[in-house]
Formats: C-alpha cells, sequence, structure tokens
C-alpha cells in the first residue's frame, strides 16, 4: 500500500480527499460515506459505478471500525440501543447481499431514495421544534433489518435508514449518530466478507486506497463535531445531507 501511494501519489490525492469529506459529513452525521463517495466517484471522477461501489464497501470496513472507536473514546454510544440494532443489521446486510448477487436492485433505488427525501424533508421541519426531552425509541429491531438489507442491496443505507428514523422517533441526536456508526462497522464487516468472497480482492485498487486513507484522517474529526454540535443544528445538518444526497440519488436512477 505504501509503495502505491507513493509512486501514484498525485493520482490518489483525488480519492483521498473525496474520503476525507465524505467521512467527515458520515462521522458527524451518522450517515451518507456511501452515498457522497459513490456521488463523488462516478460523477466527478469518471469511475465505473461497480468499480466505485466494490471500493467503497472495502474502505467502509475501516473507517467504521475507526469511527466507531473514536465515538466509544467520546462516549457517544448507547450501548442498549446498539445492542438491540447490531444483529438484526447483520442479518439485514447478510440477506441483502443475497438478494444483490442474484436480483438486480437498482430498480428499488428510485422508490427507496424519494422515501429518504421524505425523511430528510421532515428532519429539517422537526429541527425547528425539536423537543428538550427525548425519548426511548420503540421500533430497533426492524429498523435495523431493513436498514441492514438496504445497505447491502441498494449499495447504501444503513445510516439514512436507521439514523432519520431513530430521531424521528424522539433519540438523541448525539448518541444516535454514534451508535449508528458503532454498529456499521460489524454491518459493513459481514457485507464486505460477502462481497470479497464474490470478487476476491480485484477491487483494491488506488481509489480504495485514496479512500481509505482520507477516511482513516477524518474519522476522529467527525465524531468530536457530533460531540460538540448542538442537537437542532445536528439535526438540520442531517436534513440537507439527506435531501440533498438522496434527490440526487432519484435523479441518477432515473436520468
Amino acid at each position: 500500500m505504501i509503495e502505491l501511494i507513493s509512486e501514484h501519489w498525485h493520482a490518489v490525492l483525488p480519492f483521498i480527499a473525496i474520503g476525507f469529506a465524505a467521512q467527515m459529513v458520515d462521522g458527524a452525521l451518522g450517515m451518507a460515506f456511501g452515498v457522497i463517495s459513490n456521488t463523488l466517484l462516478v460523477s466527478v471522477m469518471g469511475i465505473p459505478p461497480a468499480r466505485a461501489s466494490a471500493g467503497v464497501h472495502l474502505v467502509e470496513t475501516f473507517t467504521t471500525a475507526a469511527s466507531g472507536i473514536s465515538h466509544v473514546l467520546h462516549k457517544n454510544v448507547d450501548w442498549k440501543l446498539f445492542a438491540k440494532l447490531v444483529i438484526p443489521g447483520m442479518i439485514g446486510g447478510v440477506l441483502g447481499s443475497y438478494v444483490l448477487v442474484n436480483i438486480h436492485a437498482d430498480v428499488a433505488r428510485p422508490y427507496v431514495m424519494a422515501y429518504l427525501t421524505c425523511i430528510g424533508l421532515y428532519l429539517l421541519w422537526r429541527a425547528w421544534d425539536l423537543p428538550h426531552e427525548h425519548k426511548q425509541p420503540k421500533v430497533i429491531a426492524p429498523l435495523g433489518l431493513v436498514g441492514g438489507f438496504l445497505d447491502a442491496a441498494g449499495g447504501g443505507g444503513w445510516g439514512p435508514v436507521v439514523t432519520s428514523n431513530l430521531l424521528i422517533q424522539g433519540s438523541s441526536p448525539r448518541t444516535t449518530i454514534g451508535t449508528v456508526n458503532t454498529a456499521e462497522f460489524f454491518l459493513t464487516t459481514v457485507v464486505s466478507i460477502a462481497f470479497i468472497a464474490q470478487l476476491g480482492f480485484a477491487a483494491f485498487t488506488t481509489v480504495t486506497v485514496g479512500l481509505l486513507v482520507g477516511g482513516l484522517l477524518a474519522a476522529p474529526f467527525g465524531a468530536y463535531l457530533a460531540k460538540r454540535v448542538n442537537a437542532r443544528t445536528l439535526m438540520t445538518m442531517v436534513g440537507v445531507v439527506l435531501t440533498l444526497t438522496s434527490l440526487y440519488s432519484v435523479y441518477r436512477a432515473l436520468s
């Protein structure tokens, strides 16, 4: 890896920047590394969608580990919520991986992204009427199952689906983001193992190296922002990012 970076550093730098930017957003908001990375890789850098998706999934195994550790150190994790999310999420990821191999999932993506756009707009509205007292979410395990499935089968969705729905139920933004980010490591690991089993390590390219370096550099800063930014600002940022990325995904899917 070091030789690859030293010999082709000028080619790796754009991907380092993409990985850094995507992980800063993901670490602070608990979502969007895959969506932002794939969007920039495909639309800006001209990387083929399959290659971009392969690289992003592999990188997320490392970035979610670094981000999760950072959230634990910053005490952003609700361990009871984590325990209810992680197993259903992994099961959903395995099922989604099977579907991705056997059934084309692109047909469902416009509908999923349209739904997420509505969630993003709702969060923007809720940010201005954020309750002072947070509630314990009631729908957790089914949410983890669906989020894990969509993440694997649709190429992304764990953060947007799980984080946004937990916030709508009244869960604290800081601990929700930290918990969802930490649980995502286990989901991504399971999905990546299935992905590598089918494609091998051929997906580990210059693109992957750049995303990995940028993502690992940004992981501690994202957790710090999640701890310091107030709940209303955080929810507004979640709503903006989710709405914009989802709208763009709808456009790309329908164009």
